[in-house]
């Protein structure tokens, strides 16, 4: 039997990886612009979209972009509401 000596044991290296990332559960639609030609069916469309708003309220709504429209939407509905409004001539963002 040999008697054990001093020699280096070979340990796995520690190998420091990124915590995995949350994936994102809620996702936010924003208004960044919209087409001059189209505003009058954004403006129906918002309305719509937002049921508490009348015609004027919409109205002043889309010519102040860019706009959250609709924030805690999951994946599929905001992907749906992005298809709408640039149905209209929107320009959408999806955070």
């Amino acid at each position: 039997m040999l008697p054990m000596t001093g020699m280096p044991v070979a340990t796995p290296a520690v190998v420091e990886s990124e915590p995995p990332k949350e994936e994102q559960t809620e996702f936010s639609v924003k208004l960044l612009k919209f087409d001059e030609a189209s505003k009058v069916k954004l403006i129906k469309e918002i309305k719509n979209i937002i049921p508490e708003m009348n015609l004027v309220m919409a109205k002043k709504y889309v010519e102040g972009v860019p706009q959250l429209v609709k924030e805690k939407l999951s994946k599929a509905d905001a992907e749906k509401m992005k298809a709408q409004l640039e149905a209209v001539g929107a320009v959408v963002e999806i955070d």
